[in-house]
């Protein structure tokens, strides 16, 4: 039988690992930058995996050219206790938009994505270009494409549905649009939407006292992102998991009537 989980794909040979790993790379993606076969010589150098035998994780990084700092596709998988698969982390990145250091601080020194801690000065410019928390460069919009090629891959080990964890209230949205459900959090994010209500709690604090606190965010899903990342609820936006039935979509929406 072929392994149903991370857990079981990282007990096998290394060929074998990357064969199945790479089946969630979508198609578009591939031909997008005309990469080499992943299972070439040169295909191997642009698609590099972080996963130890016995080990029930797995990180991805696909480059679309070698010494390229950002990869075009992370990913960070996971098992969970009902062996179940759980993504704690998917991006997707353009390489040709402009960089925003929003992962490091001006020393170099890793910001976890500005959870650690923040780079304001190449936040508020990321703020500014378009992008939402988190994003070093702007996103490739093939999210639906991702997910019809990630589903293909959790239907192939066996499992009807799969987990993410939004790190952001934005990417909670999004996956909502998706047509993902919750696990934990849709009660907070049902909040969250009245607090940014005329009168609301996090509606009376954005005060245009920085970039993230403009009155414009309560009508944005994106700007509402930043106010939320800039610390508007008073504590971090954690506590919400979301999950994916393979091939269906639950038509969850928290956030009636506003705009990305």
């Amino acid at each position: 039988m072929p392994p149903s989980t991370i857990g079981g794909i990282n007990l096998l040979p290394e060929p074998e690992k990357r064969a199945i790993y790479s089946k969630y790379i979508p198609h578009d993606l591939l031909e997008k930058y005309n990469l080499p076969p992943l299972t070439s010589a040169a295909g191997y150098n642009l698609l590099q995996f972080r996963y130890a035998t016995g080990s029930t994780d797995v990180e991805m990084r696909l480059y679309h050219k070698v010494d390229f700092p950002d990869p075009i596709l992370y990913a960070h998988l996971t098992d969970t206790m009902n062996a179940q698969i759980h993504v704690l982390l998917y991006i997707l990145n353009d390489p040709d938009s402009p960089r925003f250091d929003v992962d490091k601080m001006p020393d170099g020194t890793p910001t976890k994505f500005g959870i650690l801690k923040r780079n304001v000065e190449a936040e508020a410019k990321a703020c500014e270009a378009g992008l939402a928390p988190g994003q070093v460069r702007r996103g490739l919009r093939m999210l639906g494409q991702a997910i019809e090629a990630f589903e293909g891959f959790v239907a192939a080990l066996g499992h009807e549905m799969y987990f993410v964890e939004p790190l952001y209230y934005h990417n909670a949205v999004i996956f909502e649009r998706y047509g993902f459900s919750y696990q934990m959090g849709k009660r907070l994010m049902e909040s969250i939407h009245m607090g940014f209500q005329p009168g609301g709690d996090l509606h009376v604090q954005l005060d245009g006292s920085n970039p993230f606190r403009q009155a414009e965010a309560a009508e944005s899903i994106r700007k509402r992102s930043w106010a939320i990342h800039d610390g508007v609820l008073g504590e971090p936006f954690t506590n919400v998991t979301m999950y994916k039935r393979v091939g269906h979509s639950s038509g969850v929406n928290t956030t009636k009537d506003c705009k990305w």
